[in-house]
């Protein structure tokens, strides 16, 4: 909202306003705002800026100041730090910033911390511990509020009724202690939920990143029975506090009824005449303390405990290990050369020794290829120059500034261009020459808007090989001295490979020091070092020829290289070991430039990229509907009707007890002319008074009790619907939609749904039956008050109407902008080492603190419109007390006493009730966007059902028989079609192999064959159309291991055996045949280890075992390998495909490949180019095709590769011809049993 005086800037304008209006304690500031969100739906830019001392960078740094000194100073002292001294010498009034103080700490921690937290424990500390501070503010003051006013009260009381006031006072003061000793209680099981919550959002945030995983599986059931269970447990914790809440707030209603019939019974009994003035005197009296002490005092309490498991949680947080930060880079005067020496250097991850490395120095121009084997995490070494991994001995020195591309390419939302230029400025020369050594040039081009393509959370609308350019290019544009590069040639196929070694690690890096990890033994002879690790140890290194002529077991792997015949030509040592490479291989990049100049635009199809979408924001006001829905979620319509009952009978019971104690005097008559006053039977007044009381404080208690219990079971079923509908909706919807967007849903607003929304319904449903008493009351005795309470009525509802219409948007900004807080910090935390290795720490900082300070404009918005709001109620309330008073003065004569002091006493505490009242429905209605947002994701689309009237035979399928019948795929409607028209047939007992280039629809097969998105055509498995069956049936028949090894906190018996289906012998036998039972043996409680957050303590490759492992359990007729040796060093990949011929002999494999030597063996090959099937063959047959995909793809292998692949394929075509099953390529019957493995793996 920009003002005339300043429009470059909000912050002026609310420096502006506040100073230049007349009344700043009226608000007025805000009245623009109030017309704008009138008029229309108010948008982030409409809201102002936060001042420039409340920013959230400022505010953090401040606390980071104080919060060390604090470390620094109990260190000395041998004690604990102190997180609430900091905040209360730091802070006087700003709070939220804890959530930028969370973040600088989570930037920081080291990777042994990380192991201690989770994703989803730091997603709750920053959505719900932190705003425990917002809450205890407003309580804080009534600490020391309460006993004051309570004594003032006292010294009244004991001037107008004498000492049977003690008797009221005495109650009061038995009821502080005892809500007290609830807020112990209270904070107890706070604690207790706190830690179930943590659990809960970072399983939530494991199912909605393995998603995909989950589905292929189906997997969805155990996942749904564990977050139950969690949820269960944590909602009996909720269930236990919201009941002692309810006791807390029947006490406050009942207090004052106690309370007065205590004062009044021991006043009567004592001999003493009650008067109406005395009563009424007595009532308001109390009436002014009860709010406080009943009401506010135990909240602060209540609050104050909350705050402190709080403020312990975030310390605990606080106080992990933090990374300490090296210096790498050297002063403008030396002249050194960029380099990296280590000298028998060991390190520990954990206590899990890695062994020492000997002395090594690298220095400039240096390939450097550590060829380890995927059981010893290799990336470890790298962590080590990085500095993530401690080193306990040895020298480590690191000359010049680093750049690493992680092994797992790691992209966080915004524009790919964002993601390569990390906070570089934009050359555009360089940039275009980084883009094409990386191989993105022609993916820029594909892309809606080029490189200003917003990718979504994790880069979920990109392929597994254009994360891995991008994650490339990152590093590549980055001006560094030393290049760590983890396995980047993993993800792509043998073309793109190549291209990236050429043009990228050996062009554009030529003259820096590199360290490639890589398993790619091709690439080895450009090495200017070789370094050979295993299990810790490095076992051999030097040149390539050093090596081959030392005999280290090194040469084992590297057999198939030399197979072929040498390359013509002796190398001169003059030349670099990369040009050696090239000249190799010149004539296939020759070939390969040349066809790509002649058909550049039909070389690579546009891969699917989908675009986020913005989240979702309702208008307008809340319906009755959603009310409905929301109630009949926790209560079925005859609870809800007894409910009801109950809300009036408590009312009833509360009115009846003032009336008759209205009827205290006596009653008077007029006998002859003179008033005569009967006195009444004590004994039956004072019968009638205690039963009132009594039946006031059952009902009292019976209806906040039942009523928390409904709106909690609201919440818990809410809950499970939300859960159940994200399970059950298409894949298509997580590519779309942030990690955050759907974690602040169950973080966030089922938090306000567990616990802060029962509170205000509850008590805006007693407070506004409260107010139609009042009313009624008064209107019995002084029926004339009626008269400026239509106006008054009339304008409140208008006010009120005025006010929501832009509160309920300010609320709502309040819940989309506190989103990308938590997106930015899920996806800062995956990317920590890329983040901390380009020194980019400040900038993620400072991003998150814009996220933050938007948060916070909204925030404080959300606040003070709600002033703004009060300020108004109160001042038509005061007119409304001003009208009673003046008219009870003006007609003295005709009113008793009693009713003037019972007028004017209810419509004193009308006044707080009737501002207090309006603000809780605004309040509930604002929280009820919570409840809108989750509906919203109840009603998700959802995916064919899981089971279906038609269930295929249980032994189906027996034989292993795919037919694709005109298939045709997209991911959603209105996307791209990624596989056309395809025909094609799959045999029992063949291994067919699936090649093409990135993007040709290998994995889209893969798709439709799980139906993650319906596809159109019809695809048969052993006669049986998949699409009639449920999806359960079909996907529980097929295995797969993913591109991406996904593990799941838990045991290793749970991510092997989710269901529990197998013994322990079937499971080490798993094991056993993967080659991991040594591994998980070593692990400290071998089976029943709990995993780190998504398996996080195994290496990638050992991960892609377990998955393997978990294949050869389930002994299913179909199995998909996806890319699955991409990670695992060659070696590895030898057993992964030995364990596949071994154990899943007798079926059908589809193997889709990047590399090409684990497909040659296949019968048949099968080449996809742009969705559609450009050829399928025997290897052999289409090698003879020189014009042909896959001939070409060969070719690029390189010489040597080229030749022992076509003695592979020329071999496998001799055993066939040998054992006469050669089949042919049009059509065939099934033979024998088969089963049925789709084997995709990768470079």
């Amino acid at each position: 909202m920009h003002c005339s005086a300043h429009p470059e800037c909000n912050t002026t304008c609310i420096e502006l306003f506040i100073s230049t209006s007349s009344l700043p304690f009226f608000v007025s500031w805000l009245n623009p705002l109030f017309r704008i969100g009138y008029k229309r739906r108010l948008e982030e830019d409409d809201m102002y800026n936060v001042l420039p001392e409340d920013g959230s960078e400022r505010l953090g740094e401040e606390l980071q100041r104080h919060w060390d000194h604090e470390v620094q100073k109990a260190a000395k002292e041998l004690r604990p730090p102190k997180l609430t001294k900091v905040l209360i010498k730091c802070y006087w009034k700003p709070y939220a910033v804890l959530g930028i103080f969370t973040l600088i700490e989570a930037l920081c921690l080291s990777s042994a911390a990380m192991g201690k937290t989770t994703t989803g424990q730091i997603v709750n500390l920053l959505s719900n511990d932190v705003n425990k501070f917002d809450e205890v503010t407003i309580f804080l003051h009534f600490l020391w509020v309460g006993p004051l006013q309570a004594a003032a009260v006292l010294g009244l009381l004991w001037v107008e009724i004498g000492p049977s006031c003690l008797a009221g006072m005495a109650v009061l003061v038995i009821l502080m202690p005892t809500q007290t000793m609830f807020g112990r209680l209270f904070s107890k099981f706070r604690s207790k939920t706190a830690a179930l919550t943590d659990n809960r959002i970072r399983t939530m945030n494991e199912v909605v990143s393995g998603i995909r995983i989950i589905k292929m599986y189906a997997w969805e059931k155990p996942f749904s029975a564990l977050v139950n269970d969690v949820r269960r447990k944590e909602i009996s914790k909720i269930m236990s506090s919201s009941y002692l809440r309810g006791l807390n707030m029947a006490s406050f209603f009942a207090a004052s009824k106690i309370i007065v019939f205590i004062t009044f019974t021991v006043y009567v009994l004592l001999g003493n005449t009650i008067s109406a003035s005395r009563v009424f005197v007595a009532v308001s009296l109390y009436g002014a303390v009860r709010l406080t002490v009943t009401l506010f005092f135990p909240s602060a309490i209540e609050k104050l405990s909350e705050t402190r498991i709080s403020v312990r949680r975030i310390k605990t947080f606080l106080l992990l290990d933090e990374i300490v930060k090296s210096k790498h880079g050297f002063l403008q005067e030396e002249k050194q050369e960029p380099n990296v020496e280590i000298q028998d250097l060991i390190c520990y991850w954990d206590t899990v020794n890695v062994q020492p490395l000997p002395p090594r120095l690298l220095n400039t121009a240096t390939v450097l290829s550590p060829v380890p084997p995927s059981n010893f995490p290799q990336s470890s070494l790298l962590s080590a120059i990085l500095g993530e991994l401690p080193h306990d001995k040895g020298v480590l020195k690191v000359k010049g500034q680093l750049t690493y591309a992680s092994q797992q390419p790691w992209v966080f939302p915004g524009t790919i261009r964002s993601n390569i230029l990390f906070g570089k400025a934009l050359h555009p020369q360089k940039y275009e020459k980084v883009l094409r050594a990386c191989a993105l040039k022609r993916d820029m081009e594909l892309l809606p808007d080029g490189d200003l393509t917003v990718i979504g959370d994790r880069g979920a609308t990109l392929s597994g090989g254009q994360k891995a350019r991008v994650n490339l290019a990152r590093a590549v544009y980055q001006d560094a001295d030393i290049y760590l590069l983890d396995d980047p040639l993993s993800a792509v196929d043998a073309e793109v490979g190549r291209h990236l070694f050429e043009q990228c690690i050996c062009g554009i890096l030529k003259n820096k020091p590199r360290i490639l990890v890589t398993h790619q033994l091709q690439y080895l002879q450009a090495a200017n070092q070789i370094l050979v690790l295993k299990e810790g140890h490095m076992v051999a290194r030097g040149t390539y020829s050093e090596l081959q002529r030392s005999g280290v077991d090194f040469t084992s792997l590297l057999k198939r290289e030399e197979e072929g015949p040498q390359a013509p030509g002796v190398e001169t040592e003059s030349r670099s070991p990369c040009s050696r490479t090239l000249s190799q291989n010149s004539e296939v990049s020759h070939t390969t430039s040349i066809r790509s100049v002649k058909d550049g635009t039909e070389q690579l199809p546009a891969e699917p990229v989908q675009t986020v979408v913005e989240e979702s924001r309702s208008e307008g006001t809340i319906g009755v509907g959603l009310y409905v829905k929301y109630l009949k979620a926790g209560a079925n319509i005859l609870v809800l009707i007894g409910v009801v009952l109950l809300q009036f009978l408590a009312q009833a019971a509360y009115i009846l007890q003032d009336w008759w104690l209205l009827n205290v005097n006596g009653t008077v008559t007029v006998q002859n002319g003179v008033n005569v006053t009967e006195q009444l039977n004590l004994d039956f007044y004072l019968g009638i008074y205690a039963g009132l009381t009594g039946a006031t404080l059952i009902f009292g208690f019976a209806r906040s009790l039942v009523m928390f219990n409904v709106l909690v079971k609201a919440a818990q079923s809410l809950h499970n619907r939300m859960f159940n509908s994200i399970l059950r909706t298409p894949v298509r919807f997580f590519d779309v939609n942030p990690i955050g967007r759907v974690l602040n849903r169950f973080s966030k607003d089922i938090g306000q749904l567990d616990a802060a929304l029962p509170w205000t319904f509850v008590d805006f449903i007693q407070i506004f039956l409260q107010i139609i008493g009042v009313v009624a009351v008064a209107a019995s005795v002084i029926p004339w008050i009626l008269i400026p309470l239509v106006p008054l009525v009339i304008v409140f509802l208008f006010l009120r109407r005025y006010f929501l219409q832009t509160s309920r948007d300010v609320k709502r900004l309040e819940s989309t902008t506190r989103s990308p807080v938590f997106s930015h910090l899920s996806s800062s935390l995956q990317g920590l080492w890329t983040i901390r290795a380009f020194r980019a720490e400040e900038r993620f900082q400072n991003t998150f603190d814009a996220y933050q300070d938007l948060h916070s404009e909204s925030w404080f918005l959300f606040l003070v419109t709600s002033r703004w709001f009060a300020v108004r109620l109160d001042g038509m309330c005061a007119v409304f007390v001003t009208i009673t008073a003046f008219g009870c003065l003006l007609l003295r004569d005709q009113v008793e006493a009693g009713s003037v002091g019972l007028a004017l006493s209810y419509a004193v505490t009308l006044m707080g009730m009737f501002q207090w009242g309006v603000r809780q429905s605004a309040e509930v209605e604002n929280m009820m966007t919570s409840v809108e947002r989750v509906v919203e994701y109840t009603e998700l689309e959802s995916e064919a059902p899981w089971e279906t009237q038609k269930r295929p035979p249980p032994e189906w399928p027996s034989q292993g028989l795919i037919t694709f019948d005109r298939v045709s795929f997209s991911y959603s409607s209105d996307g791209p079609v990624v596989l056309k028209d395809m025909k094609a047939m799959f045999r029992p007992k063949e291994k067919v192999g699936i090649v093409g280039r990135t993007g040709a629809g290998k994995s889209s097969l893969v798709s439709a064959l799980f139906r993650l998105a319906e596809p159109e055509g019809r695809i048969y498995i052993d006669g049986v159309l998949t699409s009639e069956i449920g999806l359960h049936d079909l996907r529980q028949k097929m295995s797969i291991i993913p591109q991406d090894p996904v593990l799941f906190t838990g045991t290793m018996r749970k991510n092997l055996d989710p269901f529990s289906q197998h013994t322990d012998e079937d499971l080490w036998n798993a094991l056993q045949e993967v080659q991991l039972k040594s591994v998980v043996e070593e692990l400290p409680n071998k089976m029943e280890t709990v995993l780190a957050e998504s398996g996080s303590n195994f290496s990638v490759g050992q991960r892609q075992l377990v998955c393997l492992a978990r294949a050869v359990l389930r002994k299913n007729r179909i199995l998909i390998i996806d890319e699955a040796t991409a990670n695992v060093d060659p070696r590895t990949d030898e057993l992964i495909q030995k364990t596949i011929r071994d154990k899943f002999r007798e079926c059908t494999v589809l193997t889709i490949a990047h590399r090409l030597n684990t497909i040659i063996d296949s019968d048949r090959i099968l080449v996809l180019d742009a969705g559609q099937i450009h050829e399928y063959d025997e290897p052999y047959t289409l090698l003879q095709n020189h014009d042909g995909i896959f001939f070409k793809m060969v070719q690029q292998t390189g010489r040597q590769e080229a030749v022992a692949l076509l003695q592979s394929a020329k071999q496998v075509s001799s055993t066939l011809t040998q054992q006469s099953i050669r089949p042919s390529t049009s059509n065939g019957g099934v033979g024998v049993d088969g089963n049925l493995v789709i084997f995709e793996t990768a470079l």
